[in-house]
């Protein structure tokens, strides 16, 4: 998958906004975000249940993403790693895990 196709599927997940931190291409649903891309290498970081980390982990271009909560965020080389569906399914989790962390009233917002 390309940087344009992952962008597109990332926008099209609903209320999700975009934006740029560390020079980064953030993914976000209320200010939170739920996947980092790299414009530079399609480097990419998601949040991930921590039942499923270390079945991430152990496959080759995933590892434990630098600076976020350990065991819970997946850092992979690059937007090839996973086949697509898969990672199409995992955005999708990490932005249903964050806003699982938001208040109820916000959740109930998007229900």
């Amino acid at each position: 998958m390309d940087i344009e196709t992952f962008r597109d599927f990332c926008l099209n997940l609903k209320h999700t906004t975009e934006g740029m931190k560390w020079n980064h291409l953030c993914f976000m649903i209320e200010d939170k975000i739920f996947v980092l891309v790299s414009l530079e290498d399609g480097a990419l970081c998601f949040k991930c249940d921590p039942d499923d980390f270390d079945s991430l982990v152990g496959r080759k271009g995933i590892k434990q993403a630098p600076h976020f909560a350990r065991r819970q965020w997946v850092a992979l080389e690059n937007l090839e790693v996973l086949p697509e569906s898969e990672l199409k399914e995992r955005i999708a989790k990490s932005r249903s895990l964050v806003l699982k962390k938001l208040s109820r009233k916000v959740q109930d917002r998007y229900a």
